[in-house]
């Protein structure tokens, strides 16, 4: 599809029928991929829709209509998808006040605190003047302060611009280069990921005073036509560094690093602060997903791993995406069994950690929920 094509497909002043002639010349090539049967089983779900087709794109559309009310969030994760909570990262601030808080819980996003840094989106909210490093960590420290307590972890995607390779730069190497940043004045590479990784190590300490578990994105990149694949297969030795960096820090690797998800086994097998977490990994390649899990099981400890994270912006595909992990699951265990690497009893015995306790423990939702019910966004 070309960009032109994505952009009108993608654009609100078109109407939704006619956005399926658009997508129709592509679709037979995509329907049978993890994105692809996400939103089949989706449709067929939620609208009674086995097949997209001119047949039926009129019965989608006003099925979609139809569902599209207030509380279908809740109906779509919690009574269909049959999803406990979420784990939010709201990209345009680094915290959402959000209204259905023990539902859809959120993490603390770092991310735009040292890529940059943003001033606009992480300075304007706390209202503190910035004219050095100094301030700038003063502006970190309000965001913890004020939503530390209640994020169930925090989060960056800045690996979608750079390898994970954060070394511990002291503040007094970078309050020049920081200047420099207010001044906007140009950085060289070298300034900025000196500053990157300061401001980085700044976050991520703050986190663990906080008792939170630091998401990384890993691997694949959303989108298509720009990911580096040379710094994508750095994204495993980089995590063993930060791992010894920070003993003390729980680290979650998103994404299992496809495609190069065998290395992230061995890293949660060696580091006792590394965690693996499936999220999105069913929908890229839910044969290789299946794959890593089984290899997971029979080589790390089991409480080291998160199964399945929806990672849509939007809901519906959530719960396309749940059924697809949960077959994918019951495979790959059962198929343990089949090839006698495991006993029945040792396999049902690992599916509650896996799918669930496992991020009960790592988040601390039980604290979480009940600091949760009582704030006053809710």
């Amino acid at each position: 599809m070309s960009e032109k094509t994505i952009e009108k497909f993608l654009s609100p002043k078109v109407d939704p029928l006619d956005k399926w002639g658009l997508l129709k010349p592509y679709w037979p090539a995509i329907k049978n991929t993890g994105y692809g049967l996400a939103v089949r089983i989706a449709v067929r779900q939620l609208y009674g829709i086995d097949e997209i087709s001119d047949k039926t794109i009129k019965k989608l559309q006003s099925g979609y209509e139809k569902i599209r009310r207030p509380g279908f969030y809740k109906h779509i994760l919690t009574d269909l998808a049959k999803i406990e909570s979420c784990q939010v990262n709201y990209i345009d601030n680094p915290f959402k006040e959000s209204s259905m808080p023990t539902l859809l819980m959120q993490d603390l996003c770092i991310w735009k605190m040292f890529e940059g840094p943003d001033f606009e989106q992480c300075g304007q909210r706390p209202g503190i003047k910035v004219s050095s490093l100094s301030d700038w960590h003063k502006v970190i420290d309000w965001w913890f302060n004020k939503y530390g307590k209640y994020a169930v972890a925090v989060k960056s995607l800045n690996a979608y611009a750079r390898d994970i390779n954060y070394e511990k730069v002291p503040a007094e190497n970078v309050e020049a280069i920081f200047k420099k940043r207010l001044n906007e004045e140009e950085l060289s590479s070298e300034e900025q990921k000196a500053l990157e990784d300061h401001l980085f190590w700044y976050a991520v300490d703050k986190a663990t005073e906080h008792n939170l578990p630091v998401k990384l994105h890993t691997g694949y990149y959303a989108g298509t036509g720009y990911m580096p694949l040379s710094r994508l297969l750095n994204n495993p030795g980089s995590a063993t560094a930060l791992c010894r960096l920070s003993p003390e820090t729980k680290f979650v690797f998103m994404h299992i690093c496809y495609p190069y998800y065998e290395e992230m086994i061995s890293i949660a097998k060696h580091y006792p602060n590394a965690y693996i977490d499936m999220c999105w990994a069913w929908l890229m390649n839910p044969i290789a997903a299946k794959d890593f899990l089984k290899k997971f099981l029979v080589t790390a400890p089991a409480n080291k791993v998160l199964t399945f994270g929806g990672d849509y912006v939007i809901v519906e595909p959530v719960l396309g995406h749940a059924t697809i992990a949960r077959e994918g699951i019951a495979l790959a265990v059962s198929e343990l069994v089949e090839e006698k690497w495991l006993s029945l009893d040792d396999a049902l015995e690992v599916v509650d950690p896996i799918m669930h306790g496992n991020a009960r423990q790592i988040f601390n939702l039980t604290e979480k929920e009940k600091l949760l019910k009582t704030v006053k966004w809710g």
